[in-house]
Formats: C-alpha cells, structure tokens, sequence
C-alpha cells in the first residue's frame, strides 16, 4: 500500500498541474511499451510504436536495466525543451549515486551509461538525442489530443475542489483518505512524507498501472496517475468500426457501442440479437477488461461504459 503522509501545510500546498508534462508522459508511455500485460488493447499500440522507434531512442532502454530508472529522470516542465534542460542541469552527484543505484548488481554497464556517470558531454548527448527521438515518434503525433484530455482532466477537479474542497478532490482518485493526514493508494508498499513540500498531482493518459511517485528532496512529491482508463490516445479508436470489432470481436465491439446510456442485460440481449445469458458472459469479459461497470438496482443489472470505454467508442 502507497502511503502518503501529509501535514496540515501539505493539504494547503495540493494542486493539479494545470498542463500536461512532456517528459513524464513520454516515460510513462516509455513503461507501458515495456510492459507485457492489456495484450488485448494494447498490442497493436505497442507493435506499431515499436516498429517505428529508430535506432537514436534505443540507448533509453540502458537506463532502466532492472525496470527502475533513475530519480534524475523526475522532471516536469510545461515543454519538452524546459523537461530535457531540467534533467541536464542534476547536480553530477545526484546522476552519479543513481546510476550506481540502478546498476547495483545488474552486470556490465554499456560505455555510454560509463560516460554519463563521469558527466561526458557526449554521453549526455545520446541521452538527448534518444529522448528526442522517442518523443517524435511516440508523443509529438497525439500531443494536441493529450493537451485536450489534461485540460478536461483538470477541470474536473478544479470544480470538484471548488465545490467539495481538497479531500473529495483526493478521495475521487483514491478513497483511501485517512484520519492523522494519511492517504492509501493500492500498490507496493512505500511510505511518502510530504513533511511540508506539497503534492502535485499529475495525470497521465499512457500508463494503466498503479501511481507513479517523484520524490526528489527539496521539490514538491509529483503523484502521477492513470486518467481516463489509462488508453493510449495513439490507439486507433477511430479508424472505423472494424478496428474495435478487430481487437474486441464484433459481438462485444457492438455491446460496448450500444452502451450510449445504462441498459439491462435484457436491452442488450434484445439490441444484439442473443441471449440473455451470451449477453451477461459478453458484458462480464468487458467489465474484466475495464471497459464497463455493472450495478445491480433490485432485481435490475444495468451496464455502463467506463472512462476507457467511452475512449474506445467515442
């Protein structure tokens, strides 16, 4: 369990960025192509980006040898150039004692991680180049689209704030708000002392997995989370209705269409033209997948569309 510790200061230092972040949201989108789960919506996504990445990206796989990168890596930044210049300016001490951390017991180092650690400019030259890579072939196509879903993101919770206050705000993402200043997310165990510094809380529209913690003394702790469900906007959502029916099967595909408003399992029995009980066992693989919600109202069942779910049909 992620627990976050924050004192009475911290509640009144909380904020959502108000723009996205280039740089956590290439990393994040980084991760999910180096993630082997959600085959079913992610696989083509992963294929197609990975198929495109050129050969200048690939020295960004050396910095995660063990699946950990290093905290000189945690920037933020409004653009991608303010994001590379702020982790080209870490304290040489700082760079040196995480990559030494990341490459504890994980054998042979590569040169140009060895230059890195002893500052070599041209080792920080391949760390830029890669970046910049990554980001042209991964990001820059759906940055328009991920600005737009930030800026609904943010303005979700700036009226949930506005009306509710701060900790409905927090408890929306995870309700898991303690008494003593407390805060659970499911996750790996990790406690977070906030001891003053504040919390920014940052969306992400290319990781599905758990929060995503920067905590870099003397900065504010970033909590980047999973929004919208977590689909990469670079998924192929609209390129007609043989593309959902493809990775879902045209019987699914058309049950998550159908699903503009709540329905019953009887609506969507009737609407697909199968049984009830195909109906249900549709609708349960769904509801695995994260793709819809099921409510039971006294002897009635309806089914909902996530955010996710919305996303794929939208």
């Amino acid at each position: 369990m992620l627990r976050i510790h924050f004192t009475a200061e911290d509640f009144t230092r909380v904020r959502f960025a108000p723009r996205p972040s280039p740089v956590p949201e290439l990393h994040a989108a980084l991760m999910m192509l180096g993630a082997p789960h959600e085959e079913l919506l992610f696989g083509r996504w992963r294929g197609r980006l990975l198929r495109a990445l050129p050969g200048a990206a690939e020295p960004l796989a050396d910095l995660v040898p063990g699946g950990v990168a290093p905290y000189f890596l945690d920037v933020l930044g409004e653009t991608r150039e303010e994001g590379l210049a702020l982790i080209r300016s870490a304290r040489p001490e700082f760079v040196r004692s995480e990559l030494e951390r990341v490459y504890a017991g994980q054998g042979a180092v590569p040169p140009w991680i060895r230059g890195l650690h002893a500052g070599s400019p041209e080792a920080w030259r391949v760390l830029e180049r890669a970046q910049r890579a990554a980001y042209e072939t991964v990001l820059a196509p759906v940055w328009p689209l991920v600005q737009d879903l930030h800026r609904a993101e943010f303005t979700r919770h700036a009226l949930m704030v506005a009306e509710r206050g701060v900790g409905a705000a927090l408890e929306a993402l995870s309700p898991g708000l303690r008494e003593g200043g407390v805060w659970e997310w499911p996750g790996a165990p990790r406690d977070v002392r906030l001891a003053g510094r504040g919390l920014i809380l940052l969306p992400t529209f290319h990781w599905r997995g758990g929060p995503l913690v920067q905590d870099v003394p003397g900065a504010p702790v970033v909590l980047t989370y999973a929004a919208g469900g977590g689909l990469p906007p670079g998924v192929p959502v609209a390129a007609g209705e043989d593309a959902l029916a493809g990775v879902l099967g045209r019987t699914r595909a058309e049950l998550l269409r159908a699903l503009t408003s709540p329905r019953t399992t009887t609506e969507l029995a009737r609407r697909l033209g199968v049984s009830n009980a195909t109906a249900s066992a549709h609708a349960g693989a769904l509801r695995a997948a994260g793709l819809l919600t099921t409510t039971r109202t006294g002897k009635s069942v309806h089914h909902a569309p996530t955010p996710l779910g919305h996303l794929l049909t939208r």
